[in-house]
């Protein structure tokens, strides 16, 4: 007996199978077309009102350029673009760049976030099937709210740039070029659609701490013995087990430091291992990370604002390490053992530091102490590590500067003992 399902299907299967393919295809465009109408994009009012993003907006200015600039929230981007560009895992942040200059002004775009969206890339993700018209529409609606290069002498240009999200508190670095001169900006701007900004908090705290540090150190001699004096290495909360090793001073302002980690890759990314960590009897002050392939964390650095300054700049002392194991396997956050080449990590840092346009002068100190050969020094969960008990000393300034003008201290005879041994290691395979 012929059932009901297989009286619909019969005259299908009846059909021979190109007819049937194509009566299969046309029923499923028809579907694709009812559910993709539904969600259509739809273009807003026109006139979007910028007053409520220039009420929270940040102001600095250089030189005679004025910047302005806030972070969408959820509303804002609806209104303004017709969809929740936030929600898709962008980040827009509006820009207004007032030019009473003499001269054209270009903002540089990647050096706000190396991974920028492109307006047509945000636009394609809003994208629906059989509906082109609507998607060239939408193209053309967020290519025309985007920034647009460049600014004229004596004009004022606004417009939103796409970007990777940071959470809570964003740190926003804007590089504008003109004739021969870059002017700089670092901005720390509040992300309104977070309700628990811990972050915003852990940056008073930051603040606070780099007021209350009293001690200013203007002898260079002194101030090194100073760093040499800190301890080794980080400790447990109870104080009973060492931590991992105390390996990089970074020295300067704290946005310029700050905007050099990020312009590296470095995001802010405080895991509860990290935690366990303890300086000045406090976890770190600051965790950055840089992401390897694939989204998995590969280096980090650990950063406590010292109690004391160099000639007036802030100290921070730092942990710079890396996993164990290889970066593409995926692994649990709770699984992140520290490499036992701390030293390695700690170089790939400086490395960064001269790439980020932003490191004035170089040099290292002892204290942290070194390991005998095959020796392995335990920290905190289980980890070991080697080194040669050197730490680096990064000095940072405002960008730009370029590698040749970043200085080599003479502070230690590190250096000079490894190129000893690269000029006796080259003797001896000549002999």
């Amino acid at each position: 007996m012929m059932t009901e399902i297989d009286s619909i299907l019969d005259p299908i299967q009846r059909l021979p199978c190109r007819k049937w393919l194509a009566q299969v295809m046309l029923i499923l465009s028809m579907l694709g077309l009812t559910l993709t109408g539904c969600a259509g994009w739809q273009p807003p009012p026109a006139g979007f009102d910028d007053s409520v993003l220039r009420v929270r907006a940040v102001t600095a200015e250089v030189r005679g350029v004025k910047l302005n600039a806030a972070v969408l929230s959820s509303g804002d981007s609806q209104r303004m673009f017709g969809a929740n560009i936030n929600a898709a895992g962008v980040q827009p942040v509006w820009i207004e760049v007032e030019n009473t200059t003499g001269q054209m002004l270009w903002l540089l775009r990647s050096g706000t976030d190396p991974d920028l969206f492109s307006p047509l890339e945000v636009a394609w993700s809003f994208h629906t099937s059989f509906a082109n018209e609507t998607n060239a529409q939408l193209d053309d609606h967020f290519h025309s709210l985007s920034f647009q290069n460049p600014i004229a002498p004596g004009t004022k240009q606004s417009g939103v740039i796409f970007t990777n999200p940071h959470q809570q508190s964003r740190l926003l670095n804007i590089d504008i070029l003109g004739q021969g001169q870059l002017f700089p900006f670092t901005l720390f701007l509040t992300v309104p659609d977070d309700q628990t900004d811990n972050h915003a908090i852990a940056l008073d705290n930051v603040y606070q701490l780099i007021e209350a540090a009293t001690d200013d150190y203007q002898n260079t001699d002194t101030f090194r013995a100073r760093l040499e004096q800190l301890p080794c290495c980080a400790s447990s909360a109870d104080g009973n087990a060492a931590g991992d090793p105390l390996n990089v001073i970074l020295v300067g302002n704290f946005a310029d430091i700050v905007t050099a980690l990020v312009r590296r890759g470095f995001r802010n990314s405080e895991l509860e291992f990290d935690n366990a960590q303890r300086l000045y009897g406090r976890p770190p002050d600051l965790v950055g990370r840089k992401s390897a392939m694939g989204g998995m964390p590969a280096n980090w650095v650990r950063v406590w604002v010292a109690p004391f300054r160099n000639q007036g700049e802030t100290v921070f002392v730092a942990q710079a390490g890396r996993r164990l194991g290889w970066r593409l396997k995926e692994v649990e956050n709770e699984d992140l053992m520290l490499n036992p080449n701390v030293d390695e990590v700690r170089n790939l840092l400086i490395q960064d530091m001269l790439y980020s346009n932003g490191l004035s002068k170089i040099a290292f100190v002892s204290g942290v102490g070194p390991t005998s050969p095959g020796e392995l020094r335990g920290s905190l969960g289980g980890a070991s590590y080697h080194t040669d008990g050197q730490r680096a000393v990064l000095f940072l300034v405002t960008r730009p500067l370029s590698l040749s003008d970043v200085q080599i201290l003479d502070w230690h005879p590190a250096l000079k003992l490894r190129e000893a041994d690269a000029v006796k290691e080259l003797e001896n395979d000549g002999n």
